[in-house]
């Protein structure tokens, strides 16, 4: 036989790997290292990623968040681990919420503000009032801040 009738990368090996469910994909794969109880941790994932000693698929990889999806082979310590998924490959979702977050923070701050506002005016006039005014003026303080809550529905922190 000569060399150019046998080509090594197409001889196919059978390899022996332990499946790693995982519920969705792609994941990270400090993740699937930790799944796999490869590592105790992830600092011991990111250690031992960064030094090269994980295969993704036969290349070397050295990122932590390395997105590895269904079917992907991982190998680690002379074991081969293989990803397993069955829900479809589902997008991050973090750019399209951070706008969102971002704009509904900005009218808690603002009614921050204005109930700030609202309470540093009602100070000096409770100087001028009577105790029963300052009382008045608790009560009115209270439920302005019962009715601010925010989209999430959680109401805002006030000290005082």
């Amino acid at each position: 036989m000569t060399d150019e009738q046998f080509n090594p990368q197409d001889e196919e090996i059978e390899i022996e790997a332990i499946g790693v469910e995982v519920s969705c994909q792609p994941i990270e794969l400090h993740k699937v290292l930790k799944i796999a109880n490869a590592v105790s941790g992830g600092g011991e994932a990111k250690h031992v990623i960064s030094e090269g000693y994980v295969f993704v698929n036969g290349d070397v990889e050295t990122r932590k968040r390395c997105k590895v999806f269904d079917g992907d082979l991982i190998e680690f310590n002379q074991e081969f681990y293989l990803v397993i998924c069955d829900a479809p490959v589902t997008e991050p979702e973090s750019f399209d919420t951070q706008p969102e977050l971002a704009s509904s923070h900005k009218p808690t701050k603002t009614q921050k503000k204005s109930s700030a506002n609202t309470s540093a005016k009602s100070k000096p006039s409770k100087n001028n009032k009577t105790v029963s005014g300052q009382k008045k003026a608790k009560n009115d303080k209270k439920s302005p801040q019962s009715d601010s809550k925010s989209p999430s529905g959680r109401s805002a922190i006030r000290f005082f």
